[in-house]
């Protein structure tokens, strides 16, 4: 019966192993669940060896991934059993199919309790075990106590208790004091931890000594005797070498016991007594001196594991400078090996080190090496560099450091450039040898990477540049130099307008720097920059018409001309400055008493530095939580307007707001700013008006969007509560048409999604009461979106959701979006896009909100498309040819004949592929109606993969053609060949964009700077 028994469970895995796919694979298994729950409710005296073997095919069943939700109680059942085999298969079931909060293991807590008192060993090591995987608060609360008297019986003389016991007990109470620390009673365990210590068998002494480090962690001072034990421990391993040989690792004794020794010690903050401290140190010498970069992977994990630890030890206790020096030179070693793990790891450690007094001398001999793995292929590599430099930077080392970031800056991944950026302001404010090479660098920073260039930073230089009278022509120079570049990114326009509308009047001698040039090489800018820049240009022809004295009537007249042009402008804010500056522009002297230069600023602590002096992460396991906890934070940027105009909100102002969070400390000066307001006339003086407190006085001389934390900022909303929604419903979302809301879309969505499938910013969506803009950028298989939530009414907009339904071969994060959208305002909402395998399905946005009593709810594609991730090449014959003819018949190579195909001339179809990053290599195929192209696709699976196509056209038939993709991934050639056939059958055309119904407060139109910069979305609309 046995054997037949045996032989039914055999059968079942074969018929499971057997099965062609899933859905056979399933039916086979429901049909043994069937016969499972049958036979336990019919059969009431079910034999244990029956019900033994049902209880195994129900493991194999979940092993599978299928849900078993019943029998649990005949597996509970079978622990009490007194038999062996019976008793483990309940308690292996158990453990695997229950959690620590089911019912059931209520029922067999007395069993388990009577087979860790018994006398049977093997008993014993079975509930153990149980104990400690499934660890829940009423086994701790039950046989804690049990445990720990299982664990201190070998202590007395005469016990007996085998050392595998011994383990098992010192893990299982390890488990239940991590899970239940308050319900394990630890008190007065010095003693007995100091005994345990003392242990001969290094397998029950590592399980003591993880114990150890539990028990330290939370409480040092009860544990000083155990400390001596740890050192003799490191003794009898690293120098006396008493380690059996199953024990020994590649020729190094018990390297996990080495490792949790040092991690306990560093648990006291210091070593008092001289013998124990030079004992300790004459170990972890003999560590150092004998670890080194070998061959063998297995070996160098073992022996960098012990290293490291030792090295962390040595700068917890201190250690003299010449041990130290040792320290760095090994790690020295270490970033220079080819091997990225030991040099990510020498990086880190090394990053550490800085903490160490009189040792950053020593790290500044390995810059060079430290500057080369800026360019390692490892991002996580990079990171650490980068880390690395920023700590090591000081007076005599900061121009060459900052000199490599900017260098660095230009080909850096886009999603370390805001931190780059950041770095690079801080050490250059920091540790500046004058202030023009300061100017120098932030100028640079801005031209090289705008994007990623805050507000807080060039309002600090212009801050330095304000009570610096020295530095004012300087950089008025450098300003008007940057000018001159065909390619200006915005932030550059506005701290050069600033600069040259205070102090141009400085440079009236150089050639090409009068006011006619100034104002006509700004002129040039106005049209392309959003409402932010367009506020502070018009002050800066203010100032050039007051500096300009006698008058030019030609000037006076451009500038006149242009005030005009803006009286009637839709935002209150352009409005109310060109009305204001024409008015005073006529009064005459009276010009210069309003308009006069800015005061210095008074001396306040640089917002970077603030940033800077935040206490840095030095373990991998806290900057996991660091980033956990930002991401529970909103980072969004809402724009709001806190400037009232008679008593009421004007309905198209805007500033921006940073959304409050547990991290930000808004400071305000209100008594300065009252006093910079009646000293030179700001806008405020112009208004006839005070203006709130602004965190950032910059803000407010700058630009009307002042970057305020008052009581009109949105809070971010809480997480959404709920299971999230699952790959499949996402791809279930993903041909998505027009939406079915009361509120109907201004526009198709269909077709705007498309012509963002081709273009990296535009609208995604808008209705009567909101606009969704995005813009993205793609380095890779890495992307960042920026959604722009804009709120067009003059009402907010409550109850926001947003929700990313992502499918399985893309990995998306979205930001916390606010729960309220203030009126008038817009939220800024980033999203990283990895894409990690080839996959031509598409993530969902699941956006909702309400306005009044109306609830509208949109579920939007994103274009994060497979054409997103592709980076097109040029190829010549000697390079395409003998990649096409190794990649030889599918699935790599795959062919077919597309009809249906739109009409198109080979021109216009090169065009088409170049349009979805395909690059056409003309003249590589020999027959001139036939086209050839390559690209590069990027994913995490795939890393960087060519892709081949050959398309062969029928000039008497342009319907159809034949289609050749070749790549070294099969999935990727198939969902390559797929999209191009689509995009051949389907050729997109640009968007009909339908305008607003009337009666909305919103033009009609969109403007071509808010497509081609949705920061401006909103307000191009306003």
């Amino acid at each position: 019966m046995a054997l037949s028994g045996m032989r039914g469970l055999s059968v079942f895995i074969s018929d499971v192993r057997n099965c062609q796919n899933k859905e056979l694979e399933r039916l086979r298994v429901d049909k043994e669940l069937g016969n499972i729950r049958t036979r336990f409710k019919n059969e009431k005296g079910l034999a244990p060896y029956e019900k033994k073997k049902y209880v195994w095919k129900m493991l194999y069943i979940y092993m599978l991934g299928y849900d078993v939700d019943f029998g649990h109680m005949e597996a509970v059942s079978l622990i009490s059993a007194p038999k062996y085999p019976e008793k483990q298969v309940g308690y292996i079931v158990t453990s695997c199919l229950l959690n620590e909060n089911h019912d059931f293991l209520r029922l067999v807590i007395n069993s388990v309790r009577n087979d860790i008192i018994g006398r049977n060993e093997t008993f014993q090591c079975l509930a153990l075990t149980m104990v400690g995987n499934i660890g829940g608060r009423e086994f701790a609360e039950s046989l804690a106590p049990d445990v720990q008297k299982l664990l201190l019986q070998y202590l007395q003389i005469s016990s007996s208790c085998r050392p595998l016991v011994r383990k098992k007990a010192a893990l299982c109470l390890l488990r239940l004091y991590r899970k239940n620390p308050d319900v394990v009673n630890v008190d007065g365990w010095s003693d007995r931890m100091s005994q345990l210590l003392d242990e001969r068998d290094l397998g029950v002494l590592t399980s003591v000594m993880s114990l150890l480090v539990a028990l330290v962690s939370n409480n040092h001072d009860a544990y000083w005797s155990c400390l001596p034990k740890c050192v003799k421990v490191l003794e009898r391993l690293a120098r006396n070498l008493d380690v059996p040989q199953e024990y020994t690792y590649y020729g190094i004794p018990s390297p996990w016991l080495q490792v949790k020794t040092m991690r306990a010690l560093q648990y006291f903050p210091t070593i008092e007594d001289p013998n124990t401290r030079r004992s300790l140190f004459e170990v972890l010498q003999r560590i150092l001196m004998g670890t080194d970069v070998v061959k063998n992977v297995n070996k160098n994990n073992a022996s960098h594991a012990v290293l490291f630890e030792a090295l962390a030890l040595v700068m917890h206790l201190d250690a003299e400078k010449e041990m130290m020096s040792q320290c760095v030179a090994l790690l020295g070693k270490f970033i220079a090996v080819r091997e990225p793990n030991i040099r990510y790891l020498g990086l880190e450690n090394m990053t550490r080190m800085l903490m160490v007094t009189d040792v950053q001398d020593i790290i500044k001999r390995h810059q060079a090496q430290i500057i080369t793995s800026l360019k390692d292929p490892d991002i996580s590599i990079r990171r650490r560099a980068l880390d690395l430099l920023y700590g090591m930077c000081d007076v005599t080392n900061a121009k060459d450091i900052v000199e490599e970031l900017l260098q660095y800056l230009s080909t850096a991944d886009f999603i370390m450039r805001e931190e780059l950026a950041l770095k690079a302001a801080i050490l250059a404010e920091k540790f500046a040898p004058d202030l023009s090479w300061y100017v120098d660098v932030i100028l640079q920073l801005i031209d090289k990477a705008g994007d990623f260039v805050s507000d807080d930073i060039w309002y600090r230089a212009v801050q330095f540049v304000t009570n610096n009278e020295d530095l004012q022509p300087y950089a008025a120079v450098k300003a008007r130099e940057y000018l001159d570049k065909p390619a200006l990114h915005e932030t550059m326009v506005k701290v050069s307008a600033y600069i040259l509308g205070e102090y141009s009047h400085l440079l009236s001698r150089r050639p090409g720097c009068g006011p006619k040039e100034i104002f006509s090489i700004l002129h040039e800018k106005l049209p392309t920059v959003s409402s932010t820049t367009l506020a502070i240009l018009l002050s800066t022809y203010a100032k050039i018409l007051m500096h300009t004295q006698p008058p030019d009537p030609e000037l006076q007249q451009q500038i006149w001309a242009t005030f005009v042009k803006y009286e009637s402008f839709i935002d209150m804010e352009i409005q109310q400055r060109a009305v204001e500056y024409l008015a005073l522009s006529k009064k005459g002297a009276a010009l210069m008493d309003i308009l006069a230069e800015m005061p210095k600023f008074s001396e306040r602590q640089s917002s970077l530095l603030k940033k800077a002096e935040d206490p840095e992460i030095d373990t991998a396991e806290q900057s996991a939580l660091k980033l956990r906890a930002q991401q529970q934070q909103s980072n969004a940027l809402v724009v709001t307007e806190q400037r009232t105009v008679n008593g009421s909100i004007p309905a198209s102002s805007l500033s921006l707001v940073k959304v409050p969070s547990m991290s930000t400390n808004m400071e305000v000066n209100l008594g300065e700013h009252q006093r910079l307001s009646e000293t030179n006339g700001t806008l405020s003086k112009l208004d006839g008006q005070s203006s709130p407190p602004s965190a950032d006085l910059l803000g407010d001389l700058l630009s009307p969007l002042a970057i305020e934390g008052s009581a009109a900022s949105s809070v971010p909303a809480e997480p959404t509560s709920g299971p999230p929604p699952s790959a499949a419903d996402a791809l279930a979302l993903a041909p998505l048409a027009e939406q079915s809301n009361t509120v109907q879309p201004i526009g198709s969505i269909s077709e705007r999604f498309l012509s963002l499938c081709f273009k990296d910013s535009g609208v995604l969506y808008e209705d009567p009461y909101i606009q969704i803009g995005l813009k993205a950028e793609w380095r890779g298989h890495h992307g960042r979106m920026v959604l722009f939530l804009g709120n067009k009414n003059t009402s907010p907009l409550v109850s926001v959701q947003a929700l990313i339904l992502s499918p399985s071969h893309l990995r998306v994060e979205l930001s916390s979006v606010p729960e309220t959208i203030p009126p008038r305002a817009q939220v800024q909402c980033p999203l990283e896009v990895v894409n990690l395998h080839p996959s031509r399905d598409v993530a969902v946005l699941d956006f909702s909100y309400k306005f009044g009593t109306t609830m509208v709810n949109a579920k939007l594609r994103l274009p994060a498309v497979l054409n997103k991730f592709l980076q097109p090449i040029s190829m010549s014959a000697e390079e395409f040819f003998p990649q096409w003819r190794s990649l030889a018949g599918p699935p790599l190579k795959l062919q077919e004949v597309v009809r249906g195909v739109k009409p198109l001339s080979l021109p216009e179809m090169a065009n088409l592929f170049n349009s979805f990053q395909l690059s056409v290599a003309p003249g590589l195929d020999p027959n001139p109606n036939n086209l050839v192209a390559s690209t590069t696709f990027f994913s995490e699976s795939t890393r960087a993969m060519v892709c081949l196509v050959r398309i062969e056209t029928d000039p008497s038939d342009r319907t159809q053609l034949r289609m050749t993709v070749a790549s070294g991934d099969a999935t990727l050639t198939f969902e390559m060949k797929e999209l191009i056939k689509d995009r051949l059958v389907n050729v997109p055309t640009a968007p009909a964009i339908q305008p607003s119904p009337a009666g909305n407060q919103v033009q009609p139109a969109i403007s071509h700077t808010a497509l081609t910069d949705p920061g401006a979305l909103l307000a191009g609309l306003l």
